[in-house]
């Protein structure tokens, strides 16, 4: 009888912590990639790609960007296992939230767990495909697994999406193919 009260208790806090949908800001996202896509220098793109990064670290709710902020905090301070955990507490807080999954899987591709930042790469491109940090991230780590052919593939994407990346200079050109 004690534990249905403690349900009847606690299950209405449990609702009220779940995270709100992301907000639809695909049209603003559409005509930055358009503008990057017509950029003529890398000194053009770089502040269009710095609004992508603001708005994909724009979490949907406070909790959520407490936790990002905090993850990526660790992070950059090289508390990389500190960050995967705040990180975990985000997905599972937000699980369509697809920068929760890109710093995530940042952070264990930093400690070189390519595997594990993979599954969230993935899940980050399966949240939004046009997401040129998790596209690059992906490249880079099918780089660390030896993965050359699939990692090119992956480059051109992000490349056709930002033709000034600095992964750019990564790309292997095929003999006779100009890029």
């Amino acid at each position: 009888m004690k534990w249905i009260f403690a349900l009847l208790v606690t299950a209405p806090a449990a609702l009220a912590e779940t995270c709100p949908p992301v907000a639809d800001r695909s049209a603003e996202l559409a005509g930055i990639y358009a503008e990057l896509a017509g950029s003529q220098s890398e000194a053009e793109a770089q502040p269009l790609n710095q609004r992508l990064w603001e708005i994909w670290t724009d979490a949907p709710d406070a909790q959520a960007q407490a936790l990002l902020d905090e993850g990526m905090r660790k992070r950059s301070g090289f508390d990389f296992l500190g960050a995967r955990d705040v990180l975990d507490e985000l997905v599972a807080y937000c699980p369509n939230y697809a920068e929760g999954y890109n710093q995530r899987a940042f952070a264990n591709y930093l400690r070189q767990d390519f595997a594990a930042a993979l599954v969230d790469l993935d899940r980050t491109l399966d949240i939004n495909p046009r997401h040129i940090g998790a596209l690059s991230g992906k490249a880079l780590t099918l780089m660390g697994l030896g993965r050359q052919d699939e990692a090119q593939t992956v480059l051109r994407a992000a490349l056709a999406l930002n033709p000034w990346l600095g992964e750019r200079a990564l790309l292997i050109r095929p003999p006779g193919e100009d890029i």
